[in-house]
């Protein structure tokens, strides 16, 4: 059973996740504050086994170079969002599409969900689905942006309504002070969600 800790860290409500399983951890989105993350680390006497990233904006992926050096990692990146990271590519580990890793003790599922950026995944360990920027509690991603898709945003809302409804989902910034939802509640709450579904239909 993995256990989550939200870090907020920037300018810009930003959600750093710390997923641990004993002392075994993984960070997703990592950015702005490395000695904060590096201290929280050292001080929990956790091992970082791997970093990912949802998508490349700067704002998920800054200054984490510093982080990836120190612990002599690389970071899991969708190929299509390497140019909008800027990560020196050595630091990075690129796939493309749907995929399923094993890090340390996680069973990682990536399910691609383009839209905000040609990029953007979601990540899946066991019933937490993080979902970056591709949707939030009450709302979605932006889709008026470089390499962003309005109709690929339709169809990854869809994609994440597919799961079960007690999927738990934690989303890229906490604005308004919430990040984290259920499947189930944003299929009643999101009208992003819900337009998407009913597009669907038409």
């Amino acid at each position: 059973m993995i256990n989550i800790d939200v870090i907020n860290l920037g300018p810009m409500d930003n959600c750093t996740y710390l997923v641990t399983q004993g002392k075994e951890a993984l960070l997703i989105d990592p950015a702005w504050d490395m000695n904060f993350l590096i201290h929280t680390l050292e001080e929990k006497q956790l091992h970082l086994c791997g970093v990912l990233f949802t998508h490349g904006h700067f704002d998920h992926v800054k200054f984490s170079q510093e982080l990836l050096t120190h612990f002599g990692l690389k970071a899991y990146l969708e190929e299509s969002d390497v140019p909008l990271a800027g990560l020196p590519l050595e630091l990075l580990h690129t796939y493309q599409g749907d995929q399923t890793f094993e890090i340390g003790p996680f069973h990682v599922k990536i399910w691609a969900t383009p839209g905000h950026t040609a990029g953007c995944v979601c990540i899946q360990i066991e019933d937490a689905l993080f979902t970056g920027d591709t949707l939030f509690p009450g709302a979605c991603g932006r889709v008026d942006l470089p390499t962003s898709n309005p109709r690929d945003m339709l169809a990854s809302l869809r994609k994440i309504a597919s799961f079960p409804e007690d999927t738990r989902l934690f989303a890229g910034h906490s604005y308004g002070g919430r990040c984290s939802s259920t499947v189930a509640n944003e299929k009643l709450h999101n009208s992003f969600m819900r337009n998407a579904l009913r597009w669907e239909k038409n």
